[in-house]
C-alpha cells in the first residue's frame, strides 16, 4: 500500500481547513483515553462537531464515523491522531488530517480555557 500523505493542521488552521471541505458537519475525533478527556475537552465550535473514540478502540468503531465526512483527528500533542489519520485514509474516509500539536497547542492557539497537561 502506497504511503498516504496527511494535511498536518495547527489548531489555528482549522477554520480554514473546515471551510475549505465544504462540509456542513466536519468532525474533530478526539482520539485521547477517557481520563484525558475527563482532564482537558475541546468545547464543540459552529462549523465542527466533537466525536470521541479512545484510539485502539477506532477499527470496532469504525461504522460510527461517516467516510465521506471530513474528520480532523486530535490526540494530545499529534502523535496518535496522525496514525488514527492515516488509518482512517486507508480506509477510503476522503477528507482526514491530523491536528498537529494536539490538544496541548489546542489550549496556546485557539482556547487558553483548556487546561494543559
Amino acid at each position: 500500500m502506497a504511503p498516504v500523505s496527511i494535511p498536518q493542521l495547527r489548531p489555528s488552521e482549522l477554520d480554514a481547513w473546515l471551510a475549505a471541505t465544504g462540509s456542513p458537519a466536519p468532525v474533530v475525533l478526539d482520539v485521547r483515553e477517557p481520563w484525558e478527556l475527563q482532564t482537558a475537552s475541546i468545547r464543540p465550535e459552529p462549523g465542527f462537531r466533537v466525536v470521541a473514540v479512545p484510539m485502539n478502540e477506532i477499527p470496532g468503531r469504525l461504522a460510527e464515523l461517516d467516510p465521506a465526512t471530513p474528520v480532523a483527528c486530535l490526540c494530545h500533542h499529534g502523535a496518535r491522531s496522525q496514525r488514527v489519520a492515516v488509518f482512517l485514509a486507508q480506509q477510503e474516509f476522503e477528507q482526514v488530517a491530523n491536528i498537529a500539536g494536539g490538544i496541548d497547542a489546542w489550549s496556546i492557539e485557539r482556547d487558553a480555557g483548556v487546561p494543559r497537561y
